[in-house]
């Protein structure tokens, strides 16, 4: 049998920057925007350019790195999954719906302080895994866990 797959890769930039805040139970999750765009020819040949804005949800651990070392500007590369939510609207009684990118992963392509001073972009650390709990650091891999 197949297995699903829910997974999106979207390289640009931020918005503006990013928000934390925390759960009841106390964790931290940080909410963020990233343009991404690209570039065609339509059919008389003229350049067109179009921007999709995907709005992103990072918790835990990769939440708090993601409000440390990202804002506006920022360049990212963000790995996670396509997640639904919806609620009532209390003024309206209507369900409203928001589709959300749930990050895994976070890599810091180029942050804003070295575009603008023109540096590389290397200051920061360049890949933050996230802190998931079904993630298994390689070191923990015993020869009895592999199946061949």
């Amino acid at each position: 049998m197949a297995k699903d797959l829910n997974k999106v890769l979207i390289i640009g930039r931020l918005g503006k920057d990013p928000e934390m805040r925390y759960t009841g139970s106390g964790s931290p999750v940080t909410t963020f925007t990233v343009a991404s765009g690209r570039q065609w020819r339509d059919s008389s040949g003229e350049q067109r350019d179009e921007t999709e804005w995907f709005s992103v949800v990072a918790w835990n651990k990769l939440a708090e790195i993601c409000h440390q070392y990202l804002a506006k500007g920022s360049r990212v590369y963000i790995e996670g999954r396509l997640q639904t939510r919806s609620w009532e609207d209390p003024q309206t009684g209507q369900t409203r719906y928001k589709t959300e990118v749930v990050a895994n992963d976070m890599i810091i392509l180029e942050n804003r302080a070295a575009r603008d001073s023109g540096d590389d972009g290397d200051a920061r650390p360049p890949r933050l895994p996230s802190d998931r709990p079904d993630f298994t650091p390689p070191g923990d891999i015993g020869d009895e866990d592999i199946p061949f």
